[in-house]
């Protein structure tokens, strides 16, 4: 194995949900430290971060896909190989909360059964809005076993705890594969376009 101060651990993470959860602005928040102005992101679109674990550096590979339903079939397809993914919703939203099951069924599908997976409950920063208990929360993580935090894009709220548990139980089961980055085919999809409540 090529040591870790020559080779990178490459880590694919996708982001899933329904759209119009704030899948975008946790993932620019977190890669950027910025929120982006208010997009839906149409296909798919990427960008990466190098964190550092036990002294080795790990590109993270965040996968960001498009919620709406006539993008379902292309935005899954992109689960296979992933290591782990973020699943998010709305607390202001019940009907994206009722669907994490769904996208939790499409996660194990197509992704597998031990891929890791940590629960976002977004938006947290509009509670005179919520909809959805952070017990509601919290049992629903307990029922499928993965890590549950509510966050704020727009407030900066456990945006960088969430991606570091994710991204430890990640290296916790492949710290031994190693991979080479320049052999992975990226080509960054064109830019969003249409506009929606993004928080």
């Amino acid at each position: 194995m090529a040591g870790a101060s020559t080779d990178k651990l490459l880590v694919k993470i996708v982001m899933t949900g329904d759209s119009s959860v704030g899948k975008t602005c946790i993932m620019t928040r977190y890669t950027e430290n910025t929120i982006p102005s208010y997009i839906s992101t149409i296909g798919i679109d990427f960008k990466t971060k190098i964190i550092h674990i036990d002294n080795r550096p790990i590109k993270l590979q965040i996968w960001d896909t498009a919620g709406q339903e006539r993008f379902h079939t292309f935005s899954v397809s992109y689960f296979r190989g992933a290591h782990g993914f973020v699943l998010v919703y709305d607390i202001t939203n019940t009907t994206s909360f009722e669907n994490i099951s769904l996208w939790m069924k499409d996660i194990k599908t197509k992704a597998g059964e031990e891929v890791e997976v940590v629960l976002l409950g977004n938006k947290c920063d509009k509670e005179d809005e919520r909809e959805v208990s952070k017990e509601r929360g919290e049992k629903l993580a307990w029922e499928h076993g993965i890590p549950f935090f509510e966050t704020s894009a727009k407030e900066n709220i456990n945006i960088d705890k969430a991606f570091l548990i994710l991204s430890n139980a990640i290296y916790e089961k492949r710290s031994s594969l190693f991979l080479n980055p320049d052999v992975v085919d990226l080509q960054k999809p064109k830019k969003s376009t249409s506009c929606v409540a993004c928080r």
